[in-house]
């Protein structure tokens, strides 16, 4: 079996995971290579079941891989997973804070248990309440506090042993965009300071704001992989028009597939998606199609060359919830 270069900060060859259920296998993730680099913000992208966070749990040695191998900091996950597990800092999607602890002593507990003593634990919890914003809320209990600040706590607390990899997932679902934006700040910052973190999320223009590189998952697999501008080059980067109808979508609609500057074409229950190189005038004749067989439109948008445009032309779909 092919082995990742120890020299990257992730590193994963053939990654898979299979789940036993009474109905049969229950493939989660079918094959996946990954090279993330020190000091890199890197972005698995996808939507809600595609495979995203059963991939984290595997890099943070939470879910044995069924095959494959896969290294952080270069040690393997399965093989040397204390090793791991010294080394990388977690944040999941649901508040794991301890609720009968208070905010610093959520931090304080967490550096005894990765063997600080009493007075380093206390003095880098203070470091990363002030740090966080979050020292007014020194002796408040997750239960007291925001959305927005029992995350940040949580970070605090994957930071206090200062992990060389820090893995987020799915870090500001359930946030308001004002909050989200707000650690997206704090985020930059941190890699500023050389920290090297993996994200993963299902809003497109999240990792567009925070990721040097991506990659799309979809179905256990990644579609595509690279900086943004480069997924827009090699997806196509199309424009992505969806009208809806009052009535079943024209016949004359399929027609559009065979046009030059059109890549794909998708109808369902009155509505069509076409993806187009060459939108202009594209809407109108829509409309005007759907006039001529007696339907009228009901809603239409327009989505220009963009990282959700790219996801779209890869899967062919909106976004699973």
């Amino acid at each position: 079996m092919t082995e990742p270069p120890a020299e990257t900060a992730i590193g994963a060859v053939d990654l898979h995971k299979t789940y036993k259920s009474p109905r049969g296998d229950v493939p989660a993730v079918r094959g996946i290579d990954l090279d993330v680099r020190p000091g890199e913000f890197f972005g698995l992208l996808g939507p809600n079941g595609a495979g995203k966070s059963t991939t984290i749990g595997m890099l943070t040695t939470l879910v044995v891989p069924t095959s494959g191998s896969a290294r952080v900091c270069g040690f393997d996950v399965t093989r040397q997973s204390v090793e791991v597990k010294r080394r990388i800092g977690m944040v999941s999607q649901n508040n794991t804070l301890d609720t009968d602890l208070s905010a610093f002593e959520n931090l304080e507990f967490r550096g005894r248990y990765f063997g600080m003593s009493g007075r380093d634990a206390r003095r880098r919890a203070d470091e990363l309440l002030e740090m966080f914003n979050l020292t007014d809320r020194r002796g408040a209990e997750p239960m007291e506090m925001s959305g927005g600040q029992a995350k940040r706590l949580m970070i605090c607390r994957a930071l206090v042993h200062r992990p060389e990899v820090l893995f987020l997932d799915e870090p500001t679902a359930g946030l308001d965009p004002q909050t989200r934006v707000n650690l997206w700040e704090v985020l930059r910052e941190l890699q500023k300071d050389g920290q090297t973190i993996v994200l993963t999320t299902h809003y497109m223009e999240e990792a567009e704001a925070l990721c040097d590189r991506v990659a799309v998952v979809d179905h256990g697999r990644i579609l595509a992989s690279g900086t943004v501008e480069e997924l827009k080059g090699s997806a196509g980067a199309d424009t992505v028009l969806t009208v809806a109808y009052d009535g079943p979508v024209p016949d004359d609609v399929s027609g559009l597939r065979d046009r030059d500057g059109i890549s794909k074409v998708e109808l369902s229950d009155g509505q069509v998606r076409v993806f187009a190189h060459e939108p202009d005038g594209l809407l109108g004749e829509l409309v005007a199609l759907g006039s001529s067989a007696g339907v009228s439109v009901t809603d239409a948008s327009q989505l220009r060359p963009s990282l959700e445009t790219v996801f779209l032309t890869l899967t062919g779909r909106e976004y699973r919830e």
